[in-house]
C-alpha cells in the first residue's frame, strides 16, 4: 500500500477497514461501485453527446432563509448574481427540453450510486434508493407519467458540470450544491435541501472541528466540491492538496473524484479527516459507526438544488413546478416522507423544507 504523503510527516496506512458493524455488506458493496462510476447505470442510450458553450456570468452571492416560510420572488440583474437560490417561476408548459424528454419516453437523471441514504445500490436488491432517487422519480412521474420511466447515470462528483454541457444528461440530482460560480455554467432548480460543511473524522481522533485541531492534519475532499473550495479559502494548517494536484501526476489522495473514496481513506488511514456536506457526513457515518461528523454543526451554509443545462429554461421550470408539489402537504409531504424514510437518523429536527424563492426579470 503506497503511504499518503502529508508534507513533513508520512503515516503507514491501517491495513484493516475501520468498523463496519451491521453495514458491511452495503458498505462494501459501496466500495465497490466507487470504481465503476464513469459507466453509466443503464445501457440504454442516454441524449446525443455534444458540446456546448457555457452561457452567463454571475458573482459572488448570498444565501437566503429557508424552513418552509413564505416563498420570495427576487428582483436579479443579468449581470450580478446576489441570490445564487432564486430560480424561474414554476411552470408545467412543455418546451423543447421537455419535449426531447417525451420524445424518448425516458428521463435521464445523473445520480450518485455510493451515497448513502442519498443515492446507492442496495446491496440486497441491487435497485438505486435514497432521498435524491426518490426526487428523480417524482420528476419522471410528472413529465411522463410513470416514476419508472428513467436512465440512471452514475457521474463522478467532479463530472457533474461537464455531464450536461455534453448531453449525456438531462438533470443531475445529487447533493449538488446551488452557487454563482456554477450558475455560470448550468441552470438550478429552486433547493430542495439544506446542508452545510463539516469535519468528518474517527471517534477517537484529537481533531474537534473545523478549527485548529486541523493543523498539519491530512483532510480530503472531493475535486470540484465547496468543500475544497473552503479549504483554500482557509484550512487551519490542514493538508488537503496533492503534489501534482490538478494534473496527469495527480495521485488522487487528498483530492478525489468521488466523494466516497476520501471515506476509504479514511478507513485506510491515508488520511486523517474528511471535509464534506454534513447531509453526506452523517451518511458515511452510519455506514462506518468508527467516524463522526466532529463540532457543533455545518460552518457554511448552502442548498442543493436539480441542475439542468445552462439556458434549459422549460426544464427547469417544470422542475421547480413538481418542487411545489413535492413540498406541499406539511408534515405529509412527498418531500417530508422521504426525508424520514432516509435522512431524519442521521440528521433530526428538520421540519420542513428549505422554502422556495424565485427571481423576476
Amino acid at each position: 500500500m503506497t503511504r499518503a504523503r502529508t508534507g513533513t510527516r508520512r503515516r503507514t496506512p491501517r491495513v484493516r477497514l475501520r468498523g463496519w458493524g451491521g453495514v458491511t455488506a452495503m458498505a462494501v458493496a459501496c466500495v465497490l461501485t466507487a470504481t465503476l462510476t464513469l459507466l453509466p447505470l443503464s445501457l440504454h442510450d442516454g441524449p446525443t453527446a455534444g458540446a456546448d458553450t457555457p452561457g452567463a456570468t454571475g458573482t459572488t452571492g448570498t444565501t437566503g432563509t429557508t424552513g418552509g416560510g413564505t416563498t420570495a420572488t427576487l428582483p436579479v440583474r443579468a449581470d450580478a448574481c446576489t441570490e445564487p437560490e432564486a430560480s424561474l417561476p414554476p411552470s408545467s408548459a412543455d418546451g423543447p427540453g421537455i419535449a426531447k424528454i417525451k420524445e424518448r419516453g425516458k428521463l435521464v437523471a445523473g445520480v450518485d450510486q455510493n451515497s448513502y441514504r442519498w443515492g446507492y445500490r442496495n446491496p440486497y436488491s441491487g435497485e438505486l434508493e435514497g432521498f435524491d432517487i426518490d426526487l428523480v422519480r417524482a420528476l419522471a412521474k410528472d413529465i411522463l407519467g410513470d416514476p419508472d420511466a428513467v436512465i440512471f447515470r452514475a457521474i463522478p462528483t467532479n463530472q457533474r458540470i461537464a455531464a450536461l454541457e455534453r448531453d449525456r444528461v438531462d438533470v443531475i440530482v445529487r447533493t449538488m450544491t446551488i452557487n454563482c460560480k456554477r450558475l455560470e455554467q448550468v441552470s438550478f432548480s429552486t433547493a430542495y435541501f439544506e446542508t452545510g460543511q463539516q469535519i468528518l473524522a474517527p471517534k477517537d481522533s484529537p481533531i474537534t472541528g473545523y478549527d485548529e485541531s486541523l493543523k498539519g492534519m491530512r483532510v480530503c475532499s472531493g475535486e470540484g466540491t465547496t468543500a475544497y473550495e473552503a479549504l483554500e479559502k482557509k484550512s487551519y494548517g490542514a493538508i488537503f492538496k496533492d503534489e501534482f494536484d490538478g494534473t496527469e501526476k495527480d495521485p488522487d489522495r487528498l483530492t478525489v473524484p468521488n466523494q466516497l473514496d476520501c471515506l476509504v481513506r479514511l478507513q485506510l488511514g491515508e488520511v486523517d479527516a474528511v471535509l464534506t456536506d454534513n447531509a453526506l457526513g452523517a451518511g458515511q457515518a452510519a455506514q462506518d459507526p468508527a467516524v463522526a461528523l466532529k463540532g457543533a454543526g455545518p460552518f457554511t451554509t448552502e442548498y442543493y438544488g436539480v441542475a439542468a443545462k445552462k439556458g434549459a429554461d422549460d426544464l427547469v421550470a417544470r422542475v421547480n413546478k413538481v418542487l411545489v408539489d413535492y413540498r406541499a402537504g406539511g408534515k405529509e409531504s412527498a418531500w417530508m416522507v422521504s426525508y424520514r424514510k432516509w435522512l431524519a437518523a442521521g440528521l433530526p429536527g428538520i421540519s420542513a423544507p428549505p422554502a422556495p424563492k424565485y427571481r423576476s426579470e
